[in-house]
């Protein structure tokens, strides 16, 4: 009995071995699970379902795979992959979850989320953000042809990535504060994330006794997975080419 918890793997045609890596998790490891979360940024980018490209088809087929051999698969958006709608969570077999989702494992408590509404110190972001989940705006780029949408993607990306050169790595973690403040909101004990790619265990103590947030890694040099079994809940690391790591 174990389900398992990813995030962050980015993925994208650039990135050939850490698609292997995904593949190779799924075919090896997440076979074996009662269910799989993705929590978020699957994808490096994601302007619309209607952006048929072959990793689509390839991650697509996958999880359906999956999902045929018996594990429930469920993802929480990113805010790479935030516009991935039903029309591709269907190919996929995903059931799709909101941004806060407290889930029962094993006896367990345990509240899911992507973490980036956690980086409150991060105010031009969170601004972003809010405008970005703008449902009126979301209909207007999705309704431009695809070309245009991968054009704005792309040149959002670049822009993006300027500006972080210049923040300070403390705004762009998660705020402790907000942290307390929504375990508490959801009465848990449990909080695992993703986000920041800075995969950690971090020991807690709330008003209502200890606590743990686990922060799971990126996928850019080695895979990085929660496994939560009934006796204990992990922090996992391997090697995307399947050696050991």
């Amino acid at each position: 009995m174990r389900t398992l918890l990813i995030a962050d793997l980015h993925l994208s045609a650039q990135q050939p071995l850490v698609t292997a890596g995904f593949l190779r998790f799924l075919q090896q490891q997440a076979n074996r699970a009662d269910a799989l979360y993705i929590l978020g940024d699957l994808f490096e980018v994601w302007v619309g379902d209607d952006a048929a490209e072959p990793l689509h088809h390839q991650v697509a087929q996958a999880l359906q795979s999956l999902h045929q051999a018996g594990v429930r698969c469920y993802f929480i958006h990113g805010n790479r992959d935030f516009l991935l709608a039903e029309a591709f969570a269907k190919r996929c077999q995903l059931t799709l979850l909101p941004a806060e989702q407290v889930i029962e494992l094993y006896g367990r408590k345990i509240l899911i989320m992507h973490g980036d509404t956690l980086c409150i110190d991060d105010h031009a972001y969170q601004k972003f953000r809010r405008r970005m989940h703008t449902r009126w705006l979301q209909k207007l780029f999705l309704a431009l042809p695809l070309r245009w949408r991968l054009q704005i993607a792309a040149g959002m990306r670049a822009r993006s990535q300027q500006d972080n050169q210049y923040k300070p790595a403390t705004i762009m973690d998660v705020n402790a504060q907000a942290v307390v403040q929504t375990m508490m909101q959801h009465n848990v004990h449990w909080l695992i994330h993703g986000h920041t790619h800075r995969p950690a265990v971090h020991p807690l103590t709330l008003p209502s006794g200890d606590a743990q947030r686990i922060v799971l890694g990126d996928w850019h040099d080695s895979g990085s997975m929660v496994q939560v079994t009934p006796q204990a809940v992990e922090l996992l690391h391997f090697a995307l080419d399947g050696s050991p790591c």
